[in-house]
């Protein structure tokens, strides 16, 4: 797999052993094409695989990106391939659904990328918006096998969906944090 765009085009992200379904490049390329500019933004990668959404997301500017992996046997290609990156990265070794209920910061994008068979990914939103990971205005986005579709509802508490973008057999769909900084705050 390769980096797609900024700072670190072009460069290899290895695959790590045991099962993994990587961001297709040309997903991942349309996804931070829509996102823009990522400069001084916070990035939360849940699933993160290999890392490379993550590296992705430093490459093209975000200040801090934090990465979830709960399978061991994934750590030391994660953490050889985030070494390229110069910004401030952590991997955090856990299951995802023990992740979110202890996180504590906000970010100004969540991706999650679940593995296609899990269930309870609706629930995995509600979680996120539950425990305010995002900021005022943030995103949640979530890659899905496009089959599931009709289990996404418009909005999950005060995340209203405003995107949903299909590549083949996978959808991405964009959600956005609608509480205010005053409401967020309290």
């Amino acid at each position: 797999m390769r980096i797609t765009g900024g700072m670190y085009r072009g460069r290899t992200v290895a695959c790590p052993p045991g099962v993994i379904r990587p961001a297709m490049d040309m997903m991942r390329e349309s996804l931070f094409s829509i996102l823009g500019s990522l400069e001084g933004k916070t990035w939360l990668d849940l699933f993160t695989g290999s890392g490379c959404v993550g590296i992705e997301a430093a490459s093209r500017g975000a200040r801090l990106v934090h990465l979830v992996e709960k399978d061991r046997q994934k750590k030391a290609t994660i953490m050889d391939n985030i070494s390229m990156v110069e910004s401030e990265i952590k991997l955090f070794m856990a299951d995802v659904r023990r992740f979110i209920p202890t996180a504590k910061m906000q970010y100004d994008i969540v991706y999650a990328d679940p593995p296609f068979p899990m269930q309870g990914k609706v629930d995995l939103a509600k979680a996120v918006d539950k425990q305010k990971l995002l900021t005022p205005g943030g995103l949640f986005i979530i890659h899905y096998p496009s089959e599931e579709k009709k289990q996404w509802p418009e909005t999950i508490g005060s995340l209203v969906c405003y995107d949903e973008r299909k590549y083949g057999r996978s959808t991405l769909r964009f959600y956005r944090n609608t509480k205010d900084k005053d409401l967020a705050d309290v």
